[in-house]
């Protein structure tokens, strides 16, 4: 227990920070340009391609979170997606199905994201006992068919970058700095002139 302990803490160390709003903003801007130069030229598919990967991340983020809550007081956890389709396991850099599909034939990772991972999220709202949040997810990846990245480089990048937006590494006094991100796109959307639109 103390050896995973330290390691986390070596990790939570050599993570990025966010100090200020702007900061998490230029952030989040960096990855709307990795997506705009993949086929999503316009916010009318960055904005969308983004929001379900960062509702995904988010979403692994509060369940570990809830685990360690849980762990803590003896209490049992059961999070809302089973395994391979946990960010940890299919998006993180370290994740042991990313791994093997990287590992794997080209266009692997695409056929899993497409072909796995969005139908089984999207079904979860048929599942006997579904609970709440099973159905929430189920209806925000409603509307994504596939992904809309040109490349399974620029789409590991993207998961890459998200992957660093975590609670640990937001200053405290931004507490809804995720929520704000939105915010902090817009005017950048608004300098480009139609890439608002």
């Amino acid at each position: 227990m103390e050896n995973n302990q330290s390691k986390k803490k070596t990790i939570l160390a050599n993570q990025r920070k966010f100090s200020t709003q702007a900061s998490l903003d230029s952030y989040v801007w960096g990855i709307c340009n990795i997506l705009r130069r993949s086929n999503c030229a316009g916010a009318l598919q960055y904005v969308p391609e983004l929001t379900w990967i960062l509702f995904l991340r988010i979403l692994d983020d509060r369940e570990g979170q809830e685990a360690e809550q849980a762990e803590a007081v003896g209490a049992k956890f059961t999070p809302s997606l089973q395994a391979p389709y946990r960010w940890q396991d299919w998006a993180a850099p370290e994740g042991t199905k990313r791994l093997s599909l990287q590992m794997g034939a080209l266009g692997a990772f695409f056929g899993f994201v497409n072909s796995e991972l969005l139908p089984y999220l999207k079904a979860l709202r048929d599942k006997p006992n579904a609970s709440s949040r099973q159905k929430v997810i189920s209806e925000i990846l409603s509307g994504v068919e596939r992904v809309r990245v040109d490349t399974e480089k620029n789409f590991l990048d993207v998961l890459d970058k998200v992957h660093e937006i975590r609670h640990e590494n937001i200053a405290m006094s931004h507490i809804y700095a995720l929520s704000q991100v939105y915010g902090g796109l817009l005017p950048k959307m608004g300098e480009k002139g139609i890439d608002g639109m």
